[in-house]
């Protein structure tokens, strides 16, 4: 009954989000309205739910997750000061009289942004707004430009320093514990934000450079379809403009970036560096007033509050789930499949690239991967690959048809004449690129593994 009763409750919640109610209260009603149920006839222990004010302080005291509000504050100032229109116009003159050349500066551009600011919502929107009329207008076909724009924004969910990783290290990292002391080693390890940033860094670099070569195969196969752009002489960047443009971004990334790497700072303390950063190149472009500082702010703590509601009702789903044996039920079910560990690794990624068409990193983050974690990394799975793995997966949900997200926010700024078709066309080559990304992954774990290893060795 207690197993039922807790897949029960599993579905409960996925109906109600499908049906459109608020992610953070679903989750903490429905497990309640269940509690209740469970409480009246007996077979839930009331008990479960005194954890409850732990687990808030829990979450109060995490320094990890302090990181996260400052990190949205970064990607929200670095939207707001305009760099990514200057940066994406300065190379597109550079690179517009080859074919692709625009497609490539979108991509770069893209990349850049992601690894600055770590929002995929945001990346997706702005380079949509800032690039897809250009393309249009250099009659690139709707279905690249798009394809493109959609591409190159969702490599926030990968590329470091990302918000999504931050989340998933700090789950992981408890998931990792638990499963250490049920084998009985108690003493356990744990792993970091920055190991994760590390196993990410050189897959989401591959993927990018995968995702360029496609583009200039296609470019050189379809010129039609890419076309070469010529430029009046006057229209010439200079060399000087370019790296004045690239030196801001380029410097913000190595500095947060290198000192969680080499462990010169916690991840709070580079995103402060980092916060402190944007917004001096908000300065710098004359983006910078009291109006845009507390219009940032005020955004910043509306995506921060949205995060930490989620997680707190996220808390108490699982105390609930847990007090009807529900991570029981799932070991069972995940150690008794045919197939052994590729077998649970399978079907939990298939699981997770489905629920990422109803719900955000952060529901699947906080939710699922608490229940699933522990009995995957028991089974002898390396968590630093399992973290990159999960996040490319959810990366390639987010583009797929027809209900990813990134699909979603492009459309909402897309102008109406670009079908919805063209930007599902265009985004299959991109989706085919990832699942040979996660086919590299799994035949070399190294790709995830080494840099880690390197940097964090004894």
């Amino acid at each position: 009954m207690s197993g039922l009763m807790s897949m029960g409750l599993f579905l409960a919640v996925g109906l109600a989000l499908l049906a459109g109610f608020p992610v953070a209260f679903t989750l903490a009603g429905v497990a309640l309205i269940f509690a209740l149920i469970g409480i009246m006839t007996g077979i839930f222990d009331p008990a479960f739910l005194s954890a409850f004010p732990s687990r808030i302080f829990g979450i109060m005291s995490n320094e990890t997750l302090i990181a996260v509000p400052v990190f949205v504050f970064m990607g929200v100032m670095l939207e707001r000061s305009k760099l990514a229109d200057q940066l994406l116009q300065a190379l597109a003159q550079l690179m517009r009289r080859i074919p692709g050349g625009l497609g490539l500066a979108v991509m770069l551009v893209g990349a850049l942004m992601a690894a600055s600011t770590g929002i995929v919502g945001a990346t997706v929107v702005t380079m949509g707004l800032i690039s897809l009329p250009t393309m249009l207008r250099n009659n690139y076909a709707p279905s690249i430009a798009t394809g493109t724009i959609c591409a190159a924004g969702t490599l926030g969910q990968i590329i470091p320093p990302s918000i999504v990783l931050i989340l998933l290290a700090d789950v992981l990292s408890n998931a990792y514990q638990q499963a250490q002391l049920h084998s009985g080693i108690f003493s356990p390890e744990t792993i970091s934000v920055g190991e994760l940033f590390a196993g990410a860094l050189l897959p989401g670099l591959v993927l990018v450079v995968l995702y360029m070569l496609y583009l200039t195969v296609l470019a050189f196969i379809k010129p039609s379809m890419m076309p070469a752009v010529g430029q009046e002489p006057d229209e010439d960047v200079s060399l000087f403009t370019l790296l004045n443009l690239l030196a801001g971004p380029l410097l913000l990334i190595v500095a947060v970036l290198g000192s969680i790497l080499l462990g010169l700072a916690t991840p709070t303390e580079a995103a402060a560096v980092g916060a402190t950063g944007a917004m001096l190149l908000a300065l710098k472009q004359k983006q910078l007033s009291v109006a845009t500082l507390r219009a940032v702010v005020y955004q910043s703590a509306s995506v921060s509050a949205m995060v930490f509601m989620i997680l707190i009702g996220a808390s108490l789903f699982s105390l609930v789930f847990r007090g009807y044996g529900g991570d029981e039920y799932v070991q069972s079910l995940l150690t008794n499949l045919p197939g052994g560990q590729t077998g649970a690794l399978l079907v939990v990624m298939l699981v997770l690239f489905l629920l990422g068409f109803i719900l955000d990193f952060i529901e699947i983050t906080y939710v699922v991967i608490p229940i699933v974690g522990p009995v995957l990394l028991a089974m002898d799975i390396d968590p630093i690959w399992l973290g990159v793995m999960i996040a490319i997966n959810l990366q390639t949900s987010f583009l797929t048809p027809p209900f990813g997200f990134a699909l979603f926010y492009l459309r909402g700024v897309a102008p109406p004449e670009i079908s919805t078709i063209s930007i599902y066309k265009g985004v299959i080559p991109f989706i085919a690129i990832q699942l040979v990304m996660l086919g590299l992954l799994t035949l070399w774990p190294k790709l995830a593994t080494w840099l880690p290893a390197m940097l964090y060795a004894g």
